[in-house]
């Protein structure tokens, strides 16, 4: 990393991380990720800044290009990159069967290492890390999307006269290769309607899995199916 710097390095570095945060924002974006380009690029340059800064304040009387690493400017990069934790905790949202915005997370972490190689001069090694990031945004994004897991719902019926028993639809519902968690009925005397409420667990693909799975929608067409819910 050259010591003194100058206007044009100055210029390169900031106009390098602004590329690179905004290819990766515009892939956040395209997502919906709550973290989109503004987002991305603000934490980029943020710590490119935090860099430059720490470059332009370093005391050069009697110091090498590499003894700069040893002085207590170095603490301002490192602190900002823990700060962003507290960005990254923010975009994380907490669910019942699991948490989303993780990967918002981890990249505005990355990204904020981005604009501190960036603003610390390390050109090459920041340029292949941009293209490794976008790399695992948009290609395995496209390779998870088949990659089969487990996921969970709530299947919510309204039975009344003629429906099946109980002892059919578990087996029924076994039969689509779902795992029964939970089991409970309860019965309305008012409206003589039965209501049976179970949670599923089965495995599928993101690409082929659709809000409802189909084989649990042919239970709408059973006699004495009054009501149908699904909650995913």
């Amino acid at each position: 990393m050259p010591l003194d710097l100058h206007w044009q390095q100055i210029a390169l570095r900031l106009a390098l991380a602004c590329v690179a945060s905004l290819a990766i924002g515009y892939n956040r974006d395209e997502h919906g990720r709550p973290a989109g380009m503004r987002t991305i690029m603000l934490v980029t340059l943020t710590a490119t800044l935090s860099m430059l800064q720490v470059n332009l304040l370093l005391s050069l009387s009697g110091k090498g290009p590499t003894s700069f690493n040893t002085l207590d400017l170095m603490r301002l990069p490192l602190g900002v990159l823990s700060g962003i934790g507290f960005i990254g905790a923010g975009a994380i949202i907490k669910k019942e069967n699991g948490a989303t915005g993780v990967t918002t997370a981890a990249t505005l972490w990355f990204t904020t290492m981005l604009g501190l190689l960036y603003g610390g001069g390390q050109i090459w090694l920041g340029i292949t890390a941009t293209v490794l990031a976008l790399f695992i945004l948009k290609v395995l994004k496209k390779v998870e999307q088949y990659v089969p897991r487990a996921r969970r719902g709530a299947l919510t019926l309204n039975l009344k006269e003629g429906a099946p028993d109980e002892q059919t639809l578990r087996e029924l519902i076994r039969g689509y290769t779902f795992k029964v968690q939970t089991w409970s009925v309860q019965y309305a005397p008012a409206n003589q309607l039965v209501t049976l409420r179970c949670e599923l667990q089965w495995r599928a693909n993101f690409a082929q899995a659709p809000n409802t799975p189909r084989r649990l929608d042919e239970l709408r067409s059973l006699p004495g199916i009054a009501g149908f819910r699904w909650d995913e």
